[in-house]
């Protein structure tokens, strides 16, 4: 299937979120990413008390493409919540992930409707073939709440990531 039809779909705008984002980009792929917050990029790290500093040191909890900034990398070993929130939005920001994003958007449900239960559970990965993307040949259904209403939509795609339990490649 060519990549630029396939339509990968993306829980959560967090680190891992944000890097599958670009990753799917590079390759080609249209990624929608739903975010249930509203108000930006980041994950958790967005709902974090004021106080929260990483637990890890700021050389090691980086992208391999993407520096910290200078008043970080020098002046802070553990930098504080808004710092990190700062620092994933530059990361979106610059790889143009900020666009797939859907804002206040929450996924209430994810179904996958190609083959049999029985047959998906044989499998290694949900893509059926062992590879990330899989052959377009499968069909998830996610339901989508919008903000600001109860109604809800049924979208599908032909892949799809979640990053509420760490990478689960469909």
């Amino acid at each position: 299937m060519d990549a630029t039809k396939k339509r990968v779909a993306i829980v959560g705008a967090g680190a891992s979120g944000l890097t599958a984002c670009k990753h799917a980009l590079a390759k080609g792929f249209r990624p929608v990413v739903f975010e249930a917050a509203g108000d930006g990029v980041g994950g958790v790290w967005r709902r974090t008390l004021a106080s929260t500093r990483l637990q890890t040191p700021a050389f090691a909890y980086r992208f391999s493409d993407f520096p910290w900034p200078a008043d970080v990398s020098g002046a802070e070993v553990f930098p504080r919540h808004d710092q990190v929130v700062e620092y994933l939005a530059a990361y979106a920001r610059r790889h143009g992930v900020t666009e797939c994003v859907r804002f206040g958007c929450k996924v209430l449900a994810a179904e996958y409707a190609g083959v049999p239960d029985e047959e998906a559970a044989a499998w290694e990965r949900w893509s059926g073939n062992g590879e990330a993307f899989g052959d377009g040949s499968g069909e998830w259904l996610l339901t989508v709440q919008h903000p600001g209403s109860e109604a809800t939509q049924v979208i599908k795609f032909t892949c799809y990531l979640n990053f509420f339990v760490k990478f689960i490649y469909v």
